[in-house]
């Protein structure tokens, strides 16, 4: 019996990064239209033949995110009846993440929502990074793969001598500390908190700095940032204790007007993130790292059945 294809698809979240990443392993981008109907409906259709291929659909759930998942369930559908073997779908950013618990009275827990969707229009696996919350993996009753992008931004720090002994890594909350720790220990550096309270949905006020960051090099990390509120209130708040620098590395930067204007304060010397969905610098101090690389090894080792741990790794460790 002949072994399935590899056939890779996007829709219209991220098309640069699906090209980039097909490149990165040599495999064609998959030729599908994906557009609207004047009232807004999406259209679908997948101008190659899936039947029995291995077929693999990225997407970014980002804004406007609901209509970017309509796109993504809709495409897996058209796969599923198309008769393709197995459907993984690729989300490098994973939407709705955030409402992944029910923490007050008579809310939904939408990020179980989403993955019930994705799973009955008839995918078979899920390729992700840098879930907000990594017990969402269980939300799924399919494999799932969750990818870091700790090695390229450990790349990154490496080819600009940030590692050094006077790099602390700081998590500008208490809910990413365990992230933060990881960082630290992977970097060789000392690790901080910021104790923040929350006092509304766009605005934070920082409250207090464990670890010593005075005259020391921060490295603020996170796994997403919207309105930029607590990485700037918490950049405000290492200039304050005395560091003389101040980077953020943030996963996933869903950037908006608010964002850029608190970045604009200059408090941030740097922000670090990642192409899992379309960043715009607008001439501020922004660098996107690629996730190309890293999202399409896990494709084609997924494809030929390997082991994707390997990818976890860090030259040196």
């Amino acid at each position: 019996m002949t072994a399935p294809s590899l056939k890779i698809f996007a829709g219209n979240s991220n098309r640069p990064l699906a090209e980039e990443m097909c490149a990165s392993i040599g495999v064609p981008l998959g030729e599908a239209t994906v557009s609207s109907f004047p009232d807004g409906e999406s259209f679908v259709k997948i101008n190659e033949n899936v039947r029995g291929q291995d077929v693999f659909i990225m997407q970014s759930t980002c804004t406007p995110t609901n209509h970017h998942l309509m796109e993504l369930l809709i495409m897996i559908d058209a796969a599923r009846r198309a008769s393709a073997h197995r459907i993984t779908a690729v989300l490098p950013f994973y939407g709705y993440a955030r409402q992944d618990r029910k923490d007050q009275p008579r809310v939904p827990i939408t990020a179980k929502l989403v993955a019930n969707l994705i799973v009955a229009a008839g995918a078979n696996r899920i390729l992700t990074m840098d879930l907000h919350a990594q017990q969402i993996q269980g939300f799924f009753d399919i494999p799932v793969d969750h990818l870091f992008a700790s090695p390229v931004f450990f790349d990154h720090v490496e080819k600009n001598n940030m590692r050094n002994d006077n790099l602390v890594v700081v998590s500008p909350d208490v809910g990413g500390m365990k992230m933060a720790a990881a960082y630290a220990t992977l970097m060789g550096a000392e690790l901080g908190m910021v104790w923040k309270k929350r006092t509304s949905a766009t605005t934070v006020e920082s409250v207090n700095v464990v670890g010593e960051v005075e005259g020391r090099n921060v490295l603020l990390v996170d796994d997403i940032t919207e309105t930029a509120g607590t990485l700037v209130n918490a950049a405000k708040t290492m200039r304050e204790h005395g560091a003389i620098s101040v980077r953020a590395a943030v996963s996933h930067a869903l950037l908006g007007p608010m964002a850029y204007d608190r970045l604009k304060l200059g408090y941030i010397d740097e922000l670090i993130t990642t192409n899992s969905i379309p960043v715009d610098p607008q001439g501020l101090p922004i660098t996107v790292l690629s996730v190309a690389s890293l999202l399409g090894e896990a494709i084609r080792r997924i494809h030929q059945n390997e082991s994707i741990t390997g990818l976890f790794k860090v030259k040196g460790f």
